[in-house]
């Protein structure tokens, strides 16, 4: 069974979602993009778009439960990620960052202590916007996995 690559797609940028696009097409690798909003995709056997109900984490309950060991997960969602290594899947950022077993309990941590920090009113700083670094951060990591996969 082919891995398929799994897109929590209603925070992905457009230009990873293109490059998705190309990938699935150069490739002939399945992407299914899960959103709670329709999200325009290209005509295509090998790309498919799933709605899910608006409502908390429906589109990761979703993936998390659709989802096979071996396959790559696009999210910038941390505990997302977190169920997908689990499961025994992959999971990459939109920046290119990836998460593994080695190292997801650290980012989980990390994620929590910032959490805990913006709810006492300590005001951090959100994300960068997306550049072109993190583009081509992503780019590798993606052509990384789509190389293991022959």
């Amino acid at each position: 069974m082919q891995a398929k690559i799994w897109v929590d797609a209603d925070a992905c940028p457009n230009p990873v979602k293109e490059m998705l696009f190309r990938a699935a097409e150069r490739k002939s690798v399945n992407i299914v993009l899960v959103a709670n909003q329709m999200i325009k995709i290209p005509i295509s056997p090998f790309i498919k778009m799933i709605r899910v109900s608006s409502g908390f984490d429906e589109a990761d309950n979703y993936i998390v439960e659709q989802l096979n060991q071996g396959d790559l997960v696009i999210t910038a969602d941390i505990p997302l990620a977190s169920d997908a290594i689990e499961k025994g899947a992959l999971a990459i950022n939109p920046r290119g960052n990836v998460y593994t077993p080695e190292n997801i309990k650290q980012t989980v941590t990390m994620r929590d202590f910032m959490e805990e920090m913006r709810s006492s009113g300590v005001h951090t700083q959100g994300p960068n916007t997306f550049s072109q670094t993190d583009k081509h951060a992503f780019a590798q990591s993606l052509d990384k996995w789509l190389v293991k996969q022959r």
